[in-house]
């Protein structure tokens, strides 16, 4: 099966180039079958929240709990109906329900989404895919470096409820956050490297190159606590080719990809979440 997406960041440097190209993938039913897949329906597009009024749409997808994607992991989503939707859309849960208080189950999408998904979209989800977050600790410091701290707010779900301390960085807006999660500008970082047990971070693949100005560190100054980074980039073929788009440059900690003129991950597989000493930043 040849499958063909056309989309605007090439990979260059490990660092997106923005540009027109067409990327054609070549997989095997072989290659597909492994993953379990399920069926889905958008039964709702909400305001993302704290966006304002211009904000950004997101999606509530009714499907089974087993297809809910854990913290910093993703689905696969494919609307059967859609002719575009052959690659799939890379989705990240904000916010889950398993339906046992409500009717409700499912989780809800954090954008972006093809805009021709309305509500009764049916879909076909694959996974869940990739490494989510996988931190323990009593005192949870979280930093979103992009535009959203939604894909942190699973996490936050899970420290909230084991009665975690949870303090998050961020210069995003905000949707309702619980009063008990602390909530300061990123500006306030480094002053969470003495105080947390551990640090989420979730970030743009092209902000990785600053993370340490964001941390407040220099060049030969070492994390002194475990920390976990979401590096978010396009997951076009979402693993089933590794085509190289979503490479994310990468130290030899565990055993990377290499090519002849570079050492990577690649987000779709070995991530989207790193143990930052994974990564070179």
């Amino acid at each position: 099966m040849v499958l063909i997406w056309y989309t605007q960041t090439a990979f260059q440097g490990c660092i997106p180039e923005r540009r027109n190209f067409r990327l054609i993938i070549t997989v095997s039913r072989d290659t597909i079958l492994p993953v379990r897949t399920y069926e889905a329906r958008l039964t709702e597009i909400q305001l993302a929240a704290g966006e304002g009024a211009g904000g950004r749409l997101a999606a509530w997808i009714d499907c089974p709990p087993s297809a809910i994607p854990a913290a910093g992991q993703y689905v696969l989503a494919y609307a059967p109906r859609d002719p575009f939707s052959a690659v799939g859309t890379a989705l990240f849960c904000g916010e889950a329900s398993l339906g046992l208080k409500t009717s409700a189950r499912g989780f809800l999408a954090v954008p972006p989404f093809p805009a021709s998904w309305v509500p009764g979209t049916p879909l076909v989800l694959r996974g869940p895919l990739g490494r989510g977050f996988s931190l323990n600790g009593q005192r949870l410091a979280l930093a979103a470096l992009g535009d959203t701290v939604a894909r942190l707010l699973p996490l936050a779900a899970q420290a909230l409820q084991r009665s975690d301390a949870v303090t998050l960085f961020t210069n995003a807006s905000l949707p309702a956050l619980p009063a008990s999660i602390e909530i300061y500008p990123l500006g306030s970082l480094p002053e969470a490297l003495a105080w947390a047990d551990c640090l989420a971070i979730d970030l743009p693949l092209e902000a990785l190159p600053g993370l340490r100005l964001s941390l407040g560190l220099k060049k030969e100054d070492q994390l002194i606590l475990p920390a976990q980074a979401l590096v978010y980039t396009p997951i076009p073929c979402a693993g089933l080719a590794e085509c190289g788009a979503c490479a994310v440059p990468a130290r030899h900690s565990r055993q990377p990809r290499t090519t002849e003129r570079r050492t990577f991950w690649l987000a779709c597989k070995d991530g989207p979440v790193f143990n930052l000493d994974e990564l070179v930043w």
